[in-house]
C-alpha cells in the first residue's frame, strides 16, 4: 500500500449541534483538545501490555492532575452562579480531555459559557504552574517589544496606558492575533474549539461514561498496534475513496465472500434468516473461513447478514464491514468492533461518494434504501478486487 499524501493535521472539531438548546437540561460528552496536540496533561505506561491486565494505562501530569481537579469541581464552581449542573466522568489524555456533564435545569448560561469558564481556569492554572502571570490579568504590551508587532496592537496597547490592555479585552479575531505573535506558555492551554456529543437516552449516557473509561485502554491498544489499528481519511481501492478503520491488510486476501441476503425468501416469504436455505449457506461460510485464508464482506443490513457479521465479531473470523456513516479525522468505533480491530480481524470502510451513487428502483440515492442496496453493490466491488489499495490520507 503506498501512502500518496502526509498525514492529516487539524486542531479543530465539528461544528456543534444546530438548533440545539445548549441552555436546558441535558448531558453531554465534551472533548478539548490540548493547542498543537502538546500530550500535557498525562504519559501511557512504559509496562506495555501489562498495563492492559488490570494496571494503571496512564500517569497524570501535575497539569492533568490540576486539569481533573478543576473538572471534578464544576458542580461547585456553577453553583455560585446559580447554575445546577453535575459531572459524570472526566479522563485526561495525554493530548486531549474527555468529560461527561450534565445540565440539570434551565441556566442564563449556555453550556459554552461553562466549558469557556472551565478552559479559561485550566489556562490559568497551567500559566501559574509555569511561574508565569495569568492571562486573564496579564496586559498584552509585556509581550509587543520587537519587531514584526502590528499597529493595531500596539495602538490597543497605548490606548490604556502605563497599565496596558489585558488580553480578555482583545476580541477573538485579535486574540488569534496575538497569541500568533508570543511564546506558547502565554497561549491558552485548549483550542479554541470543543466537541460535544449530545446524550440521546439513558442507554447512551452510561454508553458515554463508559467510553470515557475505556479510553486510555483504546488508545493504548492503538498505539501498540499500529498496523491493525489506522484510522485513514482516504483510502483508494479500484475506482472509489473509501474512509477506513482496521486492518488494511484484509484487503489482500486472496478469498473475499459477501454475505448478501435477503429480508424475505423469494419463494416462502420467510425472514431468511429463518429458513433452512440461510443455514446451507452459513455453513458453507463458516467452512469457507475456517479452511483459512477467507474473509467476509458485508454491510449487515438484513438479518441474516446482521447475524453473520455478529458471529464473525463474536468469533475472531475476518470481517470487512461497510457501513453508511462517515469516518471522519476523529471517528472511533464501539467496543465491540474496536476489540474486533485489535484482534487484527476487522476492518471498517465508509464510501466517501455513497450518496454520488445511482437510484436504485427509482428511489433517490441518499435514502436508506438505496444506501443499503449500494453498500451491497459495493461489498461484491471488494470481493472483486485484486489490487494495491492507495492510502491518500490518513490520521
Amino acid at each position: 500500500m503506498t501512502i500518496f499524501a502526509s498525514r492529516m493535521v487539524t486542531s479543530t472539531y465539528r461544528p456543534r449541534n444546530a438548533g440545539h438548546d445548549y441552555y436546558g437540561r441535558g448531558t453531554y460528552l465534551i472533548t478539548l483538545v490540548v493547542s498543537g496536540r502538546e500530550p500535557l496533561l498525562s504519559q501511557f505506561s512504559d509496562k506495555g501490555r501489562d498495563a492492559l491486565k488490570g494496571g494503571d494505562i496512564l500517569t497524570l501530569t501535575p497539569l492533568g492532575e490540576v486539569v481533573e481537579q478543576t473538572w471534578l469541581k464544576t458542580q461547585e464552581a456553577q453553583a455560585v452562579h446559580g447554575n445546577r449542573v453535575v459531572v459524570h466522568a472526566c479522563v485526561c489524555m495525554p493530548d486531549h480531555f474527555h468529560g461527561v456533564i450534565e445540565v440539570l435545569e434551565p441556566m442564563e448560561w449556555s453550556l459554552g459559557d461553562i466549558i469557556q469558564a472551565f478552559k479559561a481556569v485550566c489556562t490559568s492554572q497551567w500559566q501559574r504552574l509555569q511561574g508565569m502571570e495569568t492571562s486573564v490579568n496579564r496586559p498584552i504590551s509585556v509581550d509587543l517589544e520587537g519587531a514584526g508587532i502590528p499597529e493595531w496592537l500596539r495602538e490597543k496597547a497605548l490606548r490604556h496606558g502605563n497599565e496596558g490592555a489585558l488580553i480578555r479585552s482583545l476580541s477573538k479575531k485579535q486574540r488569534q492575533e496575538y497569541y500568533a505573535l508570543v511564546d506558547r506558555g502565554c497561549k491558552p492551554l485548549f483550542d479554541d474549539n470543543y466537541d460535544d456529543t449530545v446524550c440521546l437516552d439513558e442507554r447512551h449516557r452510561k454508553a458515554m461514561i463508559a467510553y470515557v473509561h475505556d479510553n486510555p485502554r483504546r488508545a493504548l491498544l492503538r498505539k501498540m498496534l499500529p498496523d491493525v489499528m489506522r484510522r485513514c481519511l482516504h483510502v483508494r481501492i479500484g475506482n472509489r475513496s473509501y474512509g477506513a478503520f482496521g486492518n488494511l491488510f484484509l484487503l489482500r486476501w486472496a478469498r473475499k465472500i459477501q454475505v448478501l441476503c435477503h429480508r424475505r425468501h423469494p419463494v416462502t416469504g420467510q425472514h431468511y434468516e429463518e429458513t433452512v436455505d440461510y443455514a446451507n449457506d452459513r455453513r458453507q461460510w463458516e467452512t469457507a473461513i475456517l479452511e483459512g485464508g477467507t474473509v467476509i464482506v458485508t454491510p449487515g443490513i438484513s438479518g441474516g447478514e446482521r447475524l453473520m457479521k455478529k458471529e464473525c465479531l463474536e468469533r475472531g473470523f475476518p470481517l470487512i464491514h461497510l457501513q453508511k456513516e462517515p469516518i471522519g479525522p476523529f471517528w472511533k468505533p464501539e467496543r465491540q468492533r474496536f476489540d474486533a480491530c485489535a484482534g487484527g480481524a476487522l476492518l471498517i470502510l465508509a464510501p466517501w461518494d455513497l450518496d454520488m451513487m445511482d437510484g436504485v428502483n427509482g428511489v433517490p440515492s441518499d435514502s436508506d434504501y438505496s444506501r443499503f442496496h449500494n453498500l451491497n453493490r459495493l461489498a461484491a466491488e471488494i470481493c472483486a478486487f485484486d489490487g494495491e489499495a492507495r492510502i491518500l490520507t490518513m490520521h
